[in-house]
């Protein structure tokens, strides 16, 4: 009789972000409420099921590996992007707009944008990124797939060129770290700025613009959970990397058939008991894709030691193995020799270079002080 509850009174002309920030605080220990579920509240109004339609299009587009990541709320706000573009209103996608988002625009653009997904996905398989373990980030693929539909649209994502031109503002964003954190702003500026920058040669992305890579952060990628991490795993991949047993190339079907993953060039073990600088041997620098069954082969020993034994086990030429070993940007000879000093300098100003090259960019300080300190020589 005496317990005070609390109330919070949400009346009709509580805007519905509003609604749903009340939510988000105070619910914290139930389901959250989304940006999805109060959009489907709204269409419901007009006896439009977006939850059912959302699970067929989930079915139908989405149950690949690499767009199973894409959730209900992130189609939303690439149908909001498409939406606002194509009506030719100032391009925006923050909870508002998506909220605001009108059933008629949803209805006539949800179709267009599952393709341009589709399209999305195959432009990452031809970048050799096959899977949601290994997609840099999850949110960038809101802008790449409002981005392939409106071009679509135009009939233009199918020339060499302009996949070329979405490719480059791709990779600029993986490895300028771009969408980590909140990305709404970046979204609007990309759908605008790379559709003008395609269709009529206009000024260069402010996510192309604003990629800067330090050449010391290759000693930072250590782990899965940087972009740039997993975008060198598959600018490698996109070399035509091959097996160090089999000779295959590591394409889609070898991917997925030999468990191809990430593993140390010298290996672990052997730099430990070397002791060599951790900084360095459990970077990005020294490590590749490669398929399971190599890697048990290579162990715990010296390069010079396991690549003979690879010899043995692949029945390969000593040739034919230093080929595989170089379209992994190694160097077979410093591999051979043992000379991780001089491997790691020479593998860094190879991905480096890689990166130069997909982005169209140029990476400065190559030469500098900090370099020189991290490395132990110029990468120029």
């Amino acid at each position: 009789q005496k317990y005070a509850i609390p109330v919070i009174s949400l009346d009709k002309e509580t805007p519905k972000e509003a609604v749903c920030q009340v939510f988000e605080n105070v619910n914290t220990g139930g389901v959250s409420l989304t940006v999805f579920e109060l959009v489907t509240a709204v269409f419901a109004m007009d006896d439009f099921p977006l939850r059912k339609d959302w699970d067929e299009r989930r079915e139908k587009y989405f149950s690949g590996d690499l767009l199973s990541i894409v959730t209900a709320t992130d189609f939303l706000t690439a149908l909001t992007l498409l939406s606002s573009y194509n009506a030719g209103k100032t391009v925006s996608c923050k909870k508002k707009d998506v909220l605001a988002l009108q059933l008629t625009s949803y209805t006539k653009y949800a179709d267009a944008l599952c393709n341009g997904f589709s399209e999305a996905d195959k432009l990452l398989q031809e970048e050799r990124i096959f899977s949601r373990r290994d997609l840099p980030y999850s949110t960038q693929l809101i802008p790449l797939a409002t981005i392939c539909t409106v071009l679509m649209e135009h009939n233009k994502i199918y020339t060499a060129t302009i996949k070329n031109k979405v490719k480059q503002w791709y990779w600029c964003g993986v490895f300028g770290e771009l969408y980590g954190a909140a990305n709404e702003t970046r979204y609007a500026n990309d759908i605008t700025q790379v559709i003008k920058w395609i269709t009529e040669s206009g000024d260069l992305p402010k996510s192309v613009t604003d990629f800067f890579f330090n050449p010391t952060r290759l000693l930072g990628l250590q782990s899965r959970q940087s972009a740039a991490y997993k975008g060198i795993m598959a600018l490698i991949l996109k070399n035509h990397a091959r097996d160090f047993i089999s000779g295959a190339e590591m394409d889609f079907s070898t991917y997925s058939n030999e468990k191809i993953d990430i593993h140390h060039i010298f290996p672990k073990d052997y730099c430990i008991g070397e002791k060599y600088d951790k900084e360095k041997w459990n970077s990005i620098v020294n490590k590749t894709p490669l398929s399971a069954r190599s890697n048990r082969e290579i162990g715990g020993v010296a390069p010079h030691s396991y690549l003979g034994k690879l010899e043995r086990k692949g029945s390969v030429m000593p040739s034919e193995l230093d080929s595989y070993v170089e379209t992994h940007w190694i160097d077979h000879e410093l591999l051979r020799n043992n000379d991780f000093n001089k491997f790691i300098i020479d593998r860094a100003k190879k991905l480096l270079n890689a990166i130069e090259q997909v982005t169209g960019r140029t990476i400065s300080g190559k030469d500098s002080d900090e370099v020189k300190q991290a490395f132990g020589d110029s990468l120029t």
